[in-house]
């Protein structure tokens, strides 16, 4: 079927569905609807429909299957492959889907599937509640939780894949279900493989202020203060219980004045003078220049993390999870600071997953890398296009460097939401470094709630 003949199919169809927003192609709004974060992907979609309920959207997705359309579901489009999009697919907008139900009991929270950081962030602000989240405003919150989820809160909380109480799925003959415990297993850290998220049920958490704030080193000799910073970090894990309310994120960035190592700092408990305390043990582990840690709010720490990052970028992430930052691991990322591009998109950062994230936990995921370890997101981008080649070039150099460094400190396993899927040899070998020992679990849920591979260009893509 021709895309003119699918076209018109759709546009009839839709005559019964007059919520669901249609944007063709030759509408003056598809460049603007169509833009990810991910501008290397210039793939353009059949079209782009945004449904303004879940049974417009459960509509859509038994369409497509009985005309045989692809199709992709964007929540935010941070995906950092691009896979928001893919060429001649019908694209799914589901951005406008952004309800939050609290449960009258207030331990818990319903949020549909399009909602972003940002107003989830804000709206559970503003009754007082809490769930970890992202640092990044404009990440949609369903993908960044289905995945994983690391961010600022996970060393009080654990994961966003851990806040998961349950789901409401459209399967792939557009039906709405709630997810049975199985499902409910895959969907923790296999995500969209089995069907479109319409809510998700979460943890939420009684939150009445932030300590937050980024530290900034001087970075005259930027290898050295990574170098210095982790050895005195690693004297301090040594020596002391880091305290649950505090998660610490290593930066380097490109800012306008230069290249500067720093952390992010959060402090998620109530005790400010403490965590104060904290951030002043934090600043002296290495020659400080700046400390912007203050009590805020979680809606102005999203603002004030959104103002630092690009609207999109060229290029591609890579990832690796580590054990330790060993003396070999950190000297060899500090020589890469280098030869790393001067483009605010090129990005080193480090989490750190401990306390309640590297624990058991009481309901099944696939999300396997439990042991604590740091993962590294090496951001291989560029703002300017002309830089891609340059920013991907160090940031696959120094995934291998990594390796070099120390490979019996590198786990089997890395994080599927920043690994560089295209690289993988094959679909099996692929779910193997995604999901280690649960990865022929996740073939046999794909094989009962999705036989036919309805969502075949979701994450991640298994032929």
């Amino acid at each position: 079927m021709s895309e003119n003949t699918q076209l018109s199919s759709l546009e009839i169809f839709l005559e019964s569905y007059p919520t669901v927003k249609y944007i063709q192609p030759s509408s003056p709004d598809y460049t603007s609807a169509r833009t990810i974060f991910i501008s290397s992907n210039r793939d353009t979609p059949l079209a782009i429909v945004q449904p303004q309920s879940p049974s417009d959207v459960a509509a859509l997705v038994k369409y497509a299957k009985s005309q045989s359309i692809p199709f992709t579901l964007r929540c935010g489009g941070h995906n950092l492959e691009g896979r928001s999009v893919a060429q001649g697919a019908l694209l799914i907008d589901l951005r406008t889907l952004t309800d939050v139900s609290i449960s009258p009991d207030r331990k818990s929270a319903t949020v549909q599937g399009g909602i972003i950081l940002e107003e989830l962030g804000t709206k559970l602000s503003a009754e007082g509640l809490c769930t970890p989240i992202g640092a990044t405003p404009t990440v949609g919150y369903v993908g960044w939780a289905l995945y994983g989820g690391y961010g600022s809160f996970s060393s009080k909380w654990g994961l966003g894949v851990d806040q998961i109480l349950g789901a409401t799925v459209i399967n792939p003959d557009g039906e709405i279900i709630t997810a049975d415990e199985s499902l409910l297993e895959g969907i923790r850290g296999a995500g969209g493989l089995f069907g479109v998220i319409i809510d998700l049920t979460i943890k939420v958490y009684p939150f009445a202020s932030l300590l937050a704030g980024t530290i900034l080193y001087d970075s005259t000799d930027i290898a050295t203060v990574f170098v210095d910073f982790n050895a005195a970090h690693q004297r301090l894990i040594d020596s002391e219980d880091i305290p649950p309310e505090l998660t610490l994120q290593q930066l380097v960035v490109n800012a306008p004045h230069g290249r500067f190592f720093g952390v992010k700092f959060t402090w998620s408990g109530a005790d400010i003078e403490e965590g104060q305390r904290w951030s002043t043990k934090i600043a002296n582990l290495a020659p400080a220049l700046m400390n912007t840690v203050a009590v805020t709010t979680i809606p102005e720490w999203l603002a004030a993390n959104g103002a630092l990052t690009p609207d999109s970028v060229y290029g591609s992430a890579f990832t690796h999870n580590i054990k330790a930052i060993t003396p070999a691991v950190a000297e060899a990322i500090g020589r890469s600071f280098a030869l790393m591009p001067a483009d605010p998109g090129a990005m080193l950062s480090i989490h750190q997953l401990r306390g309640p994230s590297a624990a058991p936990q009481s309901r099944p995921s696939v999300f396997v890398t439990r042991e604590p370890h740091y993962m590294v997101e090496l951001l291989g981008f560029a703002t300017r296009e002309s830089l891609k080649e340059e920013s991907e070039n160090w940031a696959a150099r120094l995934f291998e460097d990594i390796m070099r460094a120390d490979l019996g400190n590198v786990l089997p396993t890395c994080y599927i939401s920043l690994c560089n899927t295209w690289q993988a040899a094959s679909p099996a070998e692929l779910l193997t470094v995604l999901y280690g020992t649960k990865a022929e679990q996740v073939r046999e849920l794909k094989k009962r709630f999705d036989p036919d591979n309805v969502f075949r260009l979701t994450v991640p893509v298994l032929e």
